[in-house]
């Protein structure tokens, strides 16, 4: 299986969807499955001599459009379930599921274009290319999509879509700018749009704010709320901030590497 064919064949039932399926001459309609998926996928990582369990059976699904937020103290395993919702990692046990299709055991090219093209990803440090101006970075994702013939022949196209997302976060006057010319604020903006560039089906932000002073945090946060709203974009937001993971539509808390609580955000 390709990540085309898992991605874009039509005939897979969406998470908005309901399924028709006929047993013993009888139809009957039953729920779809969720947009992104865990069941029961437990992580280790070893210091030394000894192995550390950081996940513990953990099952998680999110609806397609839906605003997650994942919270928890440093250490209770969010990163790393994003990290494997992702595809940056494989879990020891468990499965990793879109729209009801395992994903962790696909071949490890198969996995590098669904993280290219299905997720966006926005890291707490930003990491953007300090050699590279905002518009140059925001195209990097489609430079890795793309041949290098392929994206000369389809340079306007793309440098316009990236102008466009680059307007959507309010930089569209910090397009020649390099990060080092940009505040916290405006380098997580420029984030955001990378992540966006792609067109991906899942935003999956890691700290988005952590580095970030309150007001410039806040802003972020609504920031993806709209983009939620407007794009029916699915989000999955870890944060340490209970008054940041309230802007999403349910909040889950994991505690020492387990879903201790699922409640709607206030």
């Amino acid at each position: 299986m390709t990540a085309e064919t898992l991605v874009y064949n039509a005939s897979l039932p969406r998470p908005s969807e309901e399924m028709s399926v006929r047993r013993n001459g009888l139809e009957t309609v039953r729920p779809a499955a969720p947009h992104i998926a865990t069941a029961a996928i437990e992580k280790s990582y070893r210091k030394g001599q000894h192995k550390i369990p950081v996940l513990r059976g953990v099952n998680i699904g999110v609806e397609k459009g839906e605003f997650l937020s994942i919270i928890g103290q440093s250490g209770s395993g969010k990163s790393t379930l994003l990290h494997l919702l992702g595809l940056l990692d494989v879990p020891d046990v468990g499965e990793v599921l879109l729209d009801g299709q395992r994903l962790d055991d696909l071949p490890g090219r198969t996995r590098d274009q669904l993280r290219n093209r299905v997720f966006g990803f926005i890291f707490q440090f930003y990491h953007l290319m300090p050699e590279l101006s905002l518009l140059e970075n925001v195209l990097t994702p489609l430079m890795i999509r793309y041949s290098a013939w392929e994206f000369w022949k389809r340079r306007r196209e793309l440098r316009e879509r990236a102008r466009e997302i680059i307007g959507m976060v309010g930089l569209e006057h910090r397009l020649k700018h390099k990060p080092s010319e940009m505040s916290g604020g405006e380098m997580q903006r420029a984030a955001i749009a990378r992540a966006l560039v792609g067109r991906p089906e899942i935003l999956l932000a890691d700290e988005p704010t952590g580095n970030l002073d309150a007001r410039t945090g806040q802003e972020i946060t609504e920031l993806l709320a709209r983009l939620n709203q407007r794009e029916q974009l699915t989000i999955l937001m870890v944060t340490h901030d209970d008054s940041i993971a309230r802007q999403a539509h349910r909040i889950v808390r994991l505690v020492e590497g387990q879903i201790e609580a699922v409640a709607a955000a206030a």
